[in-house]
C-alpha cells in the first residue's frame, strides 16, 4: 500500500483497498459500501489536475457510509502513475481524452471488484476529472447520475487560457461537450460551481448547462450549484468553507438517484 493509502480514514483503510483496473491498469481506490449489501450502487470518481485519488476521502466516506461502494482513480499521468509533464496546464487535453478512453474498461472492472449492480453506477469528477466525465458522457453509456465540481463541458470557451491551447482548436472541436449535446443521454446532473473561480470561467460552464437544460424534457434533473465565493485557492479547488456542504449535497444526490427507493439512508 502507498502512503497515501495509510493516511486515509481508518474506515476507508478497514474496508477499501488499491487495484489496478482495465487493460492499461489504471491505479484505483475501490471501497465497498459499510452496508455489505451485494449489487449496490457504485460512484466512479475523477480528481482534479495535479491532484490523486486518495484526496478529500470525505467525500468516499459519506458515500460508503449510505450504502455506496467508491471507485476512484489517478488521472494519466497523476497519483500512482505519475508525470510532472503530464501535469503541467498545457497538457490538460492529452490527460482528459486519454482518461475518456479509460473509463470504460474502469467501469466494468470496478462493477466487478466491487459486485456493484451495473444498472445504478454514478460518475462525476472534479475539474480536469469532470471535463473527462462530460465528454464520456456524450457517447452512449449505462451511468444513472452524473455529479460534477469546477469544470466545463464547454471547452472552446478555454482556448484563451493556458488549460486548453486555441492551436489544438480540431481537437478540442472533437471531443467538445457542447459540441456533442445530441449524443447525450438524460440523466439526473448536479455541478457546483464557484462564479470567482480564475481557471475554469463561470459564464462558460453556465453556458453549457443552458444548453443542456434546452435539451432536457425535464430541465429540474439538472442541478447547478454556484458560489458567488468560497475562500478556496483560485477559487476553484475544493470550495473552500463551502467544502462540507457540497459534499453533503453531493451524497444525498446520488443517494436520491442510485438506491433503490431510498432517497437518503444514513
Amino acid at each position: 500500500m502507498t502512503s497515501r493509502f495509510d493516511q486515509l480514514p481508518s474506515a476507508l483503510r478497514r474496508h477499501g483497498y488499491l487495484d489496478r483496473l482495465g487493460s492499461t491498469g489504471v491505479p484505483a481506490l475501490l471501497v465497498p459500501a459499510e452496508s455489505g449489501l451485494p449489487h449496490g450502487p457504485l460512484v466512479i470518481w475523477l480528481h482534479g489536475r495535479t491532484a490523486y485519488k486518495e484526496l478529500d476521502p470525505g467525500r468516499y466516506l459519506r458515500l460508503i457510509r449510505s450504502g455506496i461502494s467508491v471507485c476512484a482513480v489517478d488521472l494519466p499521468g497523476h497519483g500512482e502513475r505519475s508525470s510532472p509533464q503530464l501535469q503541467e496546464s498545457a497538457q490538460v487535453l492529452d490527460v482528459v481524452l486519454q482518461m475518456v478512453q479509460e473509463l470504460d474498461d474502469v467501469t466494468e472492472a470496478a462493477v466487478e471488484r466491487l459486485n456493484a449492480d451495473p444498472n445504478r453506477i454514478g460518475v462525476g469528477g472534479m475539474s480536469a476529472g469532470g471535463m473527462a466525465t462530460l465528454a464520456r458522457l456524450c457517447r452512449p453509456h449505462r451511468y444513472a447520475a452524473c455529479s460534477v465540481e469546477a469544470t466545463t463541458g464547454n471547452w472552446a470557451a478555454q482556448t484563451t487560457l493556458p488549460m486548453l491551447e486555441a492551436s489544438e482548436a480540431d481537437r478540442i472541436a472533437e471531443a467538445d461537450p457542447i459540441r456533442h449535446l445530441g449524443n447525450w443521454r438524460e440523466i439526473p446532473l448536479q455541478a457546483f460551481h464557484t462564479r470567482a473561480d480564475e481557471w475554469v470561467p463561470y459564464q462558460a460552464q453556465n453556458e453549457f448547462i443552458e444548453r443542456l437544460r434546452r435539451n432536457y424534457h425535464d430541465p429540474n434533473a439538472i442541478e447547478f450549484v454556484t458560489f458567488q465565493k468560497t475562500g478556496a485557492l483560485h477559487e476553484h479547488a475544493g470550495f473552500g468553507r463551502y467544502s462540507a456542504d457540497v459534499k453533503e449535497q453531493q451524497r444525498h444526490f446520488f443517494c436520491q438517484h442510485l438506491l433503490d427507493g431510498d432517497k437518503d439512508k444514513t
